[in-house]
Order: C-alpha cells, then sequence, then structure tokens
C-alpha cells in the first residue's frame, strides 16, 4: 500500500547506549500505515537495539517514538512500558524466535492474546494463524520444543499475530533457515501486509528485504545512511557494493 498512505509510526532523533557505548545515534524514519518498511545493514550496524527500543525492552537515551494508532494522536512509547506498548499495537517478534519450548504449539498461540478479552476474535485469529501457517495446525499439540527452526520462526510470528498488532516488529526472521524456508517466510510476510498490517522487517538478508519492502532504510554503526524506496535501494551502487556481492 502506497501513495496515499499516514504515517503510523514516526522515530525521531532515536539514541540508545550500552554504557558509553552509543549503539543507536540519533536515527529518525517513518512508517507508513499498511507498508512494509526494512531496515537493513550489517551485523552490529545497531538494528537489533533500535528495534528493542521502539518496543521499550532497552531504554532510549534520548528520542521519541510517536504512535498514531486508532485511539492514539501521537503517544510517545519511549515513555510507556513494554506491556501498553503491545496492548496499543505494536509487537515485536524477537531475534532468536523466544519459542516456550516446554509448552505445546497451541499454548504459544495462547499466550500472544493474553491481553485480548474478545473470545470469539481471538478464536478466528487462531484459524487464520493456522491458515497461514497449516505445519502449526498439524502440530498444535506438539511441544514447542520440537519444531524445527522454521517452525519455531513460524510460531513466533503467528504468537506475535494473536496478538492482532497494528505493527509488527520483525527481528531477522529469516536467520539462520534454509533458503527455501526463508522464501517461505518472506511469503507469509507479504500476505500478513496485504491484510492491511504495517511492518517493519529488520533483516541481514537485505536483498530479499528490500525486494518485498516499499520503502528501506540502510543503518551503519548506529547511524542511517541512505534510504529510499526499497526497489530504489536494491539498485543504488552503494547498496550493491556493500551489500549485495558487488
Amino acid at each position: 500500500m502506497t501513495g496515499n498512505s499516514k504515517p503510523i509510526l514516526q522515530i525521531e532523533d532515536l539514541a540508545v547506549a550500552y554504557g558509553h557505548i552509543e549503539a543507536v545515534k540519533g536515527i529518525s524514519l517513518t512508517l507508513n500505515e499498511g507498508e512494509i518498511t526494512a531496515l537493513v545493514g550489517a551485523n552490529g550496524a545497531g538494528k537489533s537495539t533500535s528495534l528493542l527500543a521502539i518496543s521499550g525492552l532497552v531504554k532510549a537515551q534520548r528520542g521519541r517514538v510517536l504512535y498514531r494508532g486508532e485511539k492514539n494522536e501521537g503517544d510517545d512509547l519511549v515513555q510507556m512500558s513494554p506491556h501498553r506498548i503491545v496492548e496499543a499495537g505494536v509487537v515485536q517478534v524477537a531475534e532468536g524466535r523466544a519459542t516456550l519450548t516446554t509448552l505445546t504449539v497451541e499454548e504459544n498461540l495462547a499466550l500472544g492474546a493474553y491481553t485480548r478479552k474478545d473470545k470469539d476474535g481471538v478464536a478466528r485469529d487462531l484459524d487464520w494463524v493456522y491458515s497461514l501457517f497449516p505445519v502449526l495446525k498439524n502440530r498444535a499439540a506438539g511441544l514447542a520444543g520440537n519444531l524445527s527452526g522454521g517452525e519455531q520462526q513460524m510460531l513466533a510470528i503467528g504468537r506475535a499475530l494473536m496478538a492482532r498488532p497494528k505493527v509488527l516488529l520483525l527481528d531477522e526472521p529469516s536467520m539462520g533457515l534454509a533458503p527455501l524456508i526463508i522464501q517461505e517466510i518472506f511469503r507469509i510476510v507479504q500476505e500478513i501486509n496485504k491484510t492491511g498490517m504495517t511492518v517493519l522487517l529488520v533483516e541481514q538478508n537485505v536483498r530479499q528485504a528490500l525486494r518485498i519492502a516499499q520503502r528501506g532504510y540502510v543503518l551503519e554503526t548506529g547511524k542511517i545512511v541512505l534510504e529510499d524506496t526499497g526497489a530504489n535501494l536494491l539498485g543504488n551502487p552503494k547498496v550493491v557494493e556493500a551489500y549485495l556481492g558487488g
């Protein structure tokens, strides 16, 4: 969705430090409603730290994260606790999946809906998640720890969707997965986006991320050095040389 999209998340001068080391050095970016935005860069560029700050899981040193949800006209997520950010509609899928391996697949998914009281809506969303990820339906009663890496990534995304987010933050969803599984994960991200959900996709897999993103930002050592449409960044000589093998 492009063209008439309006901003749903505006990050302004966001900075995060670990001790005396500033990992994110005052970045600004905008997520438009209904779009996929990619934040790409090398390992250690500050991509995951940026997401953690948006989610409230690490404290920002300075800056604002303005969220314009249905009931919000610019709430600053930096001032909110992580669980309130989830309730507002901004939900993160953590790097490394973080599934609860001693619970069943369905119990993991049910935990994603813990903030919700609408039982009928939760049941509908569970059916939707199972339609996106049929393998999870087949394994619903099995332990999450018995899933493959790709299946656990699907479960982590499905669990986040059960919170019915307006903005989905995906942190390195392709990490450690086989090429065919990576293609499937990116296809499903596009399917999710077609429902109108806004997606911020953090990825080292620059080519795949920019292919599906309407807009992209390139992060280097905590600073945004390029921003453009996904297609334009894919053709940018600097991006090609640095990230796409020349």
